[in-house]
């Protein structure tokens, strides 16, 4: 098991508490996830009960410090947790490890009494879910051109606009929301919010019928003169870009764990097949044309998971590196897509049946390369980073 740098150098050794951590997420996968994948893939269930029982042990809301009642997990941690839950379903991982995300505004910019209130008392001890809302139907990529209106009138703001493509959207208690305060100020002039799911005007569409990850709910987001009160502002007015950005700093190395966890799953399962299936009276491993595939896999798996916990080490040691971030996660994300293909191929016409796993992690992979950063946006990144 390899590892990245630590503090006092360089090392390739997990700790005792990370080896446990790591086995009883992959325990929870094997008992919990694997058995049940299928069904929720093919019905569009969200896993109310997964969720639960991975609460019940830390691994939901491991990110939120421990004086808030969280697990207070590392970066190093929360990417050994995403990647053995994807490795079982990366639909019902979603679900879980989506909580991890919409708090980050608040671990970021909150104050004090809001991470009590919204991360201690709403997440930890209520068990609710928290959504992300920053993608809108006319900005993806280009986050600075969301067109969400928040307009302050005495001790409230009032809310207008729509959200898309939002995890976990019909089951989140409240939302972390992003729009902007003075739309003539650019990226500037964009604020962060709370949003009470109760909240008058808020109303959410019939969920989105996807190709992958269909275990994970995903639905849109209107508000419609939706009142916030003003101490729900996270930071400072204008400073929700900011914010936003640091998201993605963490985000995208767990986005990017999430692949890693896939594409180890689809390399198990290629050289498990391989063993077994025969052809011209050899197991087809003996063939070089299938073989080198598996040997592909295993180099893309050993790099992309190296790439991910470097960035996650950097982020969790506060060095802000937007390029390895980006690096990592596309990465991943182009390394997971291509070992889903391959191992469709190596399965040849199973591969194509639901029957056999190979099929479903084929469409469930194909959104890594699209949220987070497509991956054609995370190269502008790096080459905005370069040459900066």
């Amino acid at each position: 098991m390899v590892d990245v740098m630590n503090a006092a150098g360089m090392s390739f050794e997990l700790t005792d508490e990370q080896l446990m951590l790591q086995k009883m997420a992959r325990e929870f996968t094997q008992n919990e996830i694997i058995p049940k994948a299928a069904e929720y893939d093919e019905h569009a269930t969200f896993p109310q009960d997964i969720f639960d029982k991975a609460r019940e042990i830390g691994l939901v809301n491991s990110n939120i410090p421990e004086e808030y009642g969280g697990l207070g997990a590392s970066m190093i941690e929360d990417v050994i947790i995403g990647e053995e839950l994807a490795y079982g379903c990366t639909g019902i991982s979603t679900s879980i490890t989506t909580n991890g995300l919409g708090n980050l505004p608040i671990i970021i910019g909150g104050t004090e009494a809001q991470k009590k209130y919204w991360l201690g008392e709403r997440l930890v001890d209520n068990g609710e879910f928290v959504s992300y809302c920053m993608t809108e139907p006319a900005a993806g990529s280009n986050v600075a051109g969301i067109q969400s209106r928040a307009e302050k009138k005495g001790a409230k703001y009032i809310l207008n606009g729509s959200k898309t493509f939002i995890t976990n959207a019909s089951y989140a208690h409240f939302y972390t929301v992003f729009a902007k305060t003075d739309p003539s100020a650019g990226h500037r002039g964009m604020s962060c919010f709370i949003v009470d799911r109760d909240s008058p005007g808020l109303s959410i569409s019939k969920k989105f019928d996807k190709m992958g990850q269909r275990a994970s709910d995903t639905a849109q987001i209107t508000f419609e003169n939706v009142e916030i009160p003003e101490e729900n502002l996270l930071g400072e007015e204008g400073k929700g870009f900011l914010i936003g950005m640091k998201v993605f700093d963490f985000s995208r190395p767990a986005v990017g764990s999430g692949a890693v966890g896939l594409l180890r799953r689809a390399m198990e399962e290629s050289i498990k097949y391989a063993k077994e299936r025969e052809t011209f009276g050899q197991p087809i491993y003996n063939w070089q044309a299938v073989s080198h595939k598996i040997a592909n896999m295993s180099m893309d798996y050993e790099a992309a998971r190296l790439l991910v916990w470097q960035s996650a080490w950097m982020v969790e040691h506060g060095m802000s590196n937007p390029r390895l971030s980006a690096t990592a996660k596309t990465f991943a994300a182009d390394a997971a897509m291509r070992a889903a293909v391959d191992a469709v191929q190596i399965f040849g016409g199973y591969g194509y049946m639901r029957e056999y796993p190979v099929e479903k992690l084929m469409r469930d992979c194909k959104v890594f390369q699209i949220y987070e950063g497509t991956s054609e946006i995370l190269r502008n990144v790096v080459v905005r980073e370069l040459f900066r």
